[in-house]
């Protein structure tokens, strides 16, 4: 294999999930290329998600103030060009990266191949395969510059002590923590909660803590109801730093979720992940890194054959809206105690 370039930008602004995809394949990268030089760009509030890998130099920009429209890329073409990379790997293939390749003209640039001709493939019943997964995508990316790697014996983060933060709102609560983060980006991939508090309801009275995750005001004021309802049972929506949940999660037995970024913080902290799936379907690409395909509970396909209807949940005909709720509590919880 050819040698590849040394100094290397690796470019993922968003989303949560997205970027926190990217983590064990630049882990992947140091490991098979310990001398290689690695900055990461990326949006400043997900800059955590790379505490743990030291030798990383790690950029936060702010794209909605700093770094606003065409002029705030072209300062930022600026910035690149002062860290001396000989080449990029452009995780996102956006408009504003599209943007970032013309004003910078003189690196080696190698894009994400998004797939999308084999996503339409199987949203549309043409195909119902596993696709190549999201992170061998972007590993592909790094392939292209010359750099080998194998994500088959990942590394995943030591866990790190639990700060003052998280020990005062964990008080007493005892062991094992079983994450629970009941919310995604569209209701057409989030478990109806009055179903899922059967689920918690189950687990907190087994002696084990149920930690609710979320984002959100309107996320908060629903978990902290629950929190009201049922011993065991804390959340820690809207309390904590990024950097913190990861330390948390890093302490979890198990994460439920839904098709959705804080699967992928759990993934990527080498938890294991039950996740459910609504219209969308893992054969997507975007099951958790490292984990089981039965780790993966999907909507009924017999009463909803069309499923996957959409990548990304946004889109699915009428009466698919909670396509999801056909997943019973009883497959949860049995999926969970395999676990635990």
């Amino acid at each position: 294999m050819r040698e590849g370039p040394q100094h290397i930008l690796v470019i993922r602004f968003s989303s949560l999930g997205d970027v926190a995809m990217t983590v064990p394949v630049i882990s992947a990268l140091i490991k098979s290329h310990p001398n290689a030089k690695i900055s990461v760009l990326t949006k400043v509030q997900f800059t955590p998600l790379f505490k743990h890998l030291p030798t990383v130099e790690v950029i936060g920009v702010d794209l909605k103030k700093q770094y606003k429209g065409l002029f705030g890329l072209f300062q930022l073409s600026k910035k690149i060009k002062a860290l001396r990379v000989n080449a990029v790997a452009d995780l996102h293939y956006v408009l504003r990266t599209k943007v970032l390749r013309i004003l910078l003209p003189g690196l080696n640039w190698a894009i994400l191949d998004k797939g999308r001709k084999e996503k339409k493939q199987l949203i549309t019943g043409k195909i119902f395969k596993p696709l190549k997964p999201v992170v061998e995508r972007y590993a592909d990316v790094f392939r292209r510059l010359g750099f080998d790697l194998s994500l088959s014996t990942p590394d995943f983060p030591i866990a790190q002590p639990l700060s003052k933060e998280i020990q005062s709102l964990l008080k007493e609560c005892p062991q094992p923590y079983i994450g629970i983060a009941p919310f995604a980006a569209y209701s057409s991939k989030t478990y109806s909660l009055d179903k899922m508090k059967a689920v918690i309801d189950h687990f907190s009275k087994t002696g084990a803590t149920v930690v609710l995750f979320g984002g959100g005001q309107a996320e908060v004021q629903k978990l902290n109801e629950i929190t009201n309802l049922f011993p065991n049972v804390i959340s820690v929506a809207g309390r904590l730093s990024l950097d913190d949940e990861l330390k948390l999660i890093g302490h979890l037995k198990v994460m439920l979720a839904m098709d959705s970024g804080n699967a992928h913080m759990a993934a990527l902290m080498g938890i294991q992940v039950l996740t459910l799936w609504g219209v969308t379907h893992p054969f997507s690409g975007f099951k958790p890194f490292n984990q089981s395909l039965k780790n993966c509970l999907v909507a009924d396909r017999n009463k909803f054959p069309r499923i996957p209807t959409s990548v990304y949940g946004k889109h699915y005909p009428k009466g698919y809206e909670k396509a999801i709720d056909s997943i019973s509590e009883k497959e949860i919880i049995a999926a969970i105690e395999k676990i635990v």
